[in-house]
């Protein structure tokens, strides 16, 4: 990577490189890697990444081309290796063994990387690095907008609302992410209020919710998050909920889909899977325990 500038980066300005490097390594490649542009804007209502030295970019001009990403979860550490090129090997010379070294910073808390199962680059470097397998596996699954499912009908006493539809109402996902959280996506630039669905009940009472992102960048559209509270399981509000939000990625000209399950969640996998996704890759999250902090 020689010629290429290293730059360490805070807050909305880490928000915005790390963004459009993945927006790159997409548009390189249909489904390398394990992350789109929507799941590091997500993060960021968790972490805002005050300190530049958690976000390392290398450049080419004004173009990010490698970075390694710390984010800070509360009780563990998030390590990535992200390259704008899947196929550029010279990525993993420089960003690994610059996260190697910043791994060993993180001493108080366990760090997990999550990775692909064909990057066999990174695999081979993090087996070396006191990185042990859990029993975290992710399938990332895909469809064509063109496949996706038609919208049903609710049940009797419900009502799907976006965001657009209620501003000032709070937003059903703060108990699990903060206060703060309608304030954060405000400051993603790929939020958009009409793809923040919620399912409410007739009393008024959240059933479910689900958040649809649409890169115009790379013409993805990611699910993420989505749940339906347990009282209302098997009413097929799941089905609803995400019928509503691919038709509308596709409004916003989304041509491809995506959505990730947790190898367990036969839940989240029938949905997914009876809703026409397919799997395409796998991914699994590597832990580096306290203890092996050295």
């Amino acid at each position: 990577m020689s010629g290429r500038r290293e730059r360490q980066v805070a807050g909305l300005e880490y928000l915005e490189l790390v963004t459009t490097l993945l927006q790159a390594a997409r548009r390189a490649h249909p489904t390398a890697g394990v992350w789109e542009a929507g799941d590091l804007q997500w993060w960021w209502r968790r972490d805002q990444h005050a300190d530049a030295a958690e976000a390392t970019f290398w450049l080419d001009g004004e173009q990010p081309v490698a970075a390694v990403v710390c984010t800070n979860w509360g009780d563990r550490i998030g390590c990535d290796v992200l390259g704008a090129d899947p196929d550029e090997a010279a990525v993993m010379k420089v960003a690994w063994p610059h996260a190697r070294q910043h791994v060993e910073t993180h001493r108080d808390l366990p760090v997990e990387m999550t990775i692909s199962d064909d990057d066999n680059a990174l695999l081979d470097a993090i087996a070396s690095a006191g990185f042990e397998p859990t029993e975290e596996v992710g399938v990332e699954t895909w469809m064509t907008a063109d496949a996706r499912p038609a919208v049903p009908q609710l049940p009797t006493g419900f009502t799907l609302v976006s965001r657009a539809d209620a501003p000032v109402r709070p937003l059903p996902m703060i108990g699990r992410n903060g206060e703060h959280v309608a304030e954060r996506l405000a400051e993603c630039s790929l939020y958009r209020p009409e793809l923040d669905l919620a399912i409410y009940d007739a009393d008024g009472e959240v059933a479910g919710y689900s958040l649809f992102w649409a890169d115009p960048v790379t013409g993805v559209g990611l699910v993420e998050p989505m749940r339906t509270e347990d009282r209302y399981h098997r009413k097929g509000l799941g089905r609803v909920i995400l019928a509503a939000g691919l038709d509308r990625l596709a409004a916003h000209g989304c041509e491809r889909l995506k959505v990730t399950f947790i190898v367990g969640n036969d839940a989240a996998r029938n949905l997914y899977l009876g809703a026409g996704f397919l799997p395409a890759t796998r991914s699994r999250t590597y832990r580096r325990a306290v203890a092996d902090q050295r």
